[in-house]
């Protein structure tokens, strides 16, 4: 006779949960000191469940739980084809490719309820499900219930599949035998931290998010100064830490059809995104989780990476961004010519200064002065060699 655990990690292979985990619902006390620390310190990125208190402790925001169920899905890291590099293109991060994983998790969570309730003998099973935006610490329970270890870089890396996976939870007053942890395995390797264009990792699993790239490709307003370059052509998220980790070398797998990346979304065209009307934004990109922002964060990013890959074909379409409505994508454009004529100023700094007289949003004049003073700026002399 099979035990209920035993039923259900069968019927999760069936339904297409790779990887599966349990877990006693007891707090996770070990997180609480760093938790606050971040948020004393100002790690934090704001998209977190700002209670800490409930995101290290289960029983305040579930009844009476007994155990958590952890699951993982495996994601796509390459296309099937190249896509075609004749046009700029930008990029979002391999976690947003396909439909939105928050759906396709919720989906198999809901399906693995269903079965458990079929399954179950005790009276009054209840559940709750999550996926990375509820209280828990998705990484912490994965972590716990056996799915993997917590690498430097903050993510879960699993043996089978790398870095490279959704995870999502199940609380329940359904009591199962706990899996064991998994030890870390990064050992002395800090690949991931060397490899950070922003130093965001603080090398014990823990980062500042706000230097993260993929948060501020996630923010709506004007993007620091020192982060618009090293952005390159990314429109959303960031891979860099987990490209680099050892444990993800020649990972990728292609098991779930919603997770299919198309050519045109995981790398669009960059051009054609600064006019994109909100149905056309919709259309092309409303099924994806890296849209959750909506089309501003990823317009703007899109313009600087035009910038960034000297795409001055473009220029009269970043130019004619000097005309929209909202002053983050005026003042981002402002930066990008500026770019783009640096080393043959003077009919931009004309343009800008023309524009300054009409200009009378602060965020855009701020931007303009700054790129106005940078073009001014006397060119170093080339060396001529002797």
């Amino acid at each position: 006779m099979t035990t209920l655990k035993e039923r259900i990690i069968t019927e999760s292979k069936r339904i297409g949960i790779d990887k599966i985990g349990f877990t006693t619902a007891e707090p996770f006390t070990e997180y609480k000191e760093s938790l606050y620390a971040q948020k004393e310190a100002g790690h934090t990125s704001g998209f977190e469940h700002p209670n800490i208190e409930e995101r290290i402790d289960p029983a305040l925001t579930f009844s009476q739980p007994k155990s958590i169920i952890s699951i993982a899905l495996a994601y796509p890291t390459r296309l099937h084809e190249e896509p075609d590099r004749k046009e700029k293109r930008g990029q979002f991060a391999r976690a947003s490719w396909g439909i939105d994983y928050h759906d396709v998790l919720k989906s198999r969570l809901n399906k693995l309820i269903d079965f458990i309730k079929q399954e179950a003998s005790q009276e009054d099973p209840r559940f709750k499900a999550e996926v990375d935006t509820g209280e828990f610490i998705d990484v912490a329970v994965a972590q716990r219930a056996g799915l993997g270890f917590i690498g430097k870089n903050g993510l879960l890396i699993t043996e089978e599949f790398g870095s490279f996976v959704y995870l999502g939870e199940i609380v329940t007053n359904l009591e199962f035998e706990a899996d064991t942890p998994i030890a870390n395995g990064c050992g002395e390797c800090t690949r991931c931290i060397t490899g950070c264009p922003t130093n965001a990792l603080l090398g014990n699993g823990q980062m500042n998010a706000k230097k993260c790239l993929s948060y501020q490709t996630q923010t709506k307003d004007m993007m620091p100064l020192d982060y618009r370059k090293k952005i390159r052509n990314i429109i959303y998220g960031c891979d860099i830490c987990q490209l680099v980790c050892p444990y993800n070398q020649g990972k990728d797998f292609h098991f779930h059809q919603e997770m299919e990346p198309k050519i045109d979304e995981a790398f669009p065209k960059l051009a054609p995104m600064l006019q994109l009307s909100n149905k056309e934004f919709k259309e092309q990109f409303g099924h994806l989780a890296g849209s959750w922002r909506g089309k501003k964060p990823l317009q703007r990013n899109a313009i600087m990476a035009l910038a960034n890959l000297g795409a001055k074909e473009h220029l009269p379409e970043i130019m004619s961004c000097l005309k929209d409505p909202r002053p983050v994508i005026r003042a981002t454009a402002i930066w990008a010519i500026g770019e783009l004529t640096k080393r043959y100023p003077e009919d931009t700094i004309l343009l800008f200064e023309e524009f300054r007289e009409r200009e009378s949003e602060p965020l855009v004049l701020d931007e303009l002065e700054q790129t106005i003073a940078r073009l001014k700026q006397p060119k170093l002399k080339r060396r001529t060699s002797t």
